[in-house]
């Protein structure tokens, strides 16, 4: 009797351990929303802002430039000397937020909003690159770090938001056979010192290749301007 039972528990303990990677929901229109980890949806068509998705990593999603999740953002609070935490990724609401057109390049300003119950920081840069397909995996080069302007460490109070700006040139200014065009509809975003992306949906076109780099992404600001 004792054998059975004990056959019996190893057979469920190895059933619960089964299961698949969550992949990004994405919720339609243009107002920001949290979402649970489900398959990705259609995202529209316009290169504009949309949904902010949960913190979720698709198995075979990579980190920004091919390198460890652990190196694609700019330092955290940590090690900063402040004494504040910095902010994890499950403190963070994130959206796309005011964006502006240039000649061959959109400017996105990304908004990062302290949703936890306890003051946070971000100092540096986060990692940036734009992703799709199913399951969702990142296309292209991971954004380059802009020196314009200087890291500053950045406090958040609950509910208080940061932001960066971020430049993504247009693919069709590069030949076909260099760039590769593809079709995105996320942005995978690493906070600063965090190796837990979030996905936003957001439609665009990026390189396949590598060899190009259409993202180009500034340090993080208090306040909403990037």
């Amino acid at each position: 009797m004792v054998t059975a039972v004990a056959a019996v528990a190893a057979a469920v303990g190895c059933t619960a351990s089964t299961g698949s990677s969550p992949t990004p929901a994405t919720t339609a229109g243009s107002t920001a929303s949290s979402a649970a980890p489900s398959s990705p949806a259609t995202a529209a068509a316009s290169q504009t802002p949309h949904a902010v998705a949960s913190p979720s990593a698709p198995s075979s999603a990579t980190s920004p430039g091919g390198a460890s999740a652990s190196d694609t953002g700019g330092g955290g609070g940590a090690g900063t000397g402040s004494g504040t935490p910095g902010c994890a990724t499950r403190d963070l609401s994130i959206k796309a937020g005011a964006s502006q057109g240039a000649a061959g390049s959109l400017y996105q300003v990304l908004e990062f909003t302290n949703i936890s119950n306890a003051e946070c920081t971000l100092f540096g840069y986060p990692g940036v690159a734009l992703a799709g397909g199913t399951p969702v995996t990142q296309v292209g080069a991971a954004a380059t770090r802009s020196t314009a302007a200087a890291a500053t460490l950045v406090t958040l109070q609950p509910g208080q938001t940061a932001s960066t700006l971020l430049r993504i040139t247009q693919a069709l200014n590069y030949p076909k056979s260099k760039c590769s065009p593809t079709p995105t509809t996320y942005l995978q975003i690493y906070p600063p010192n965090q190796t837990t992306p979030v996905y936003v949906a957001y439609s665009s076109t990026g390189c396949k290749s590598t060899s190009v780099n259409l993202l180009s992404i500034g340090v993080m600001k208090s306040g909403t301007s990037g």
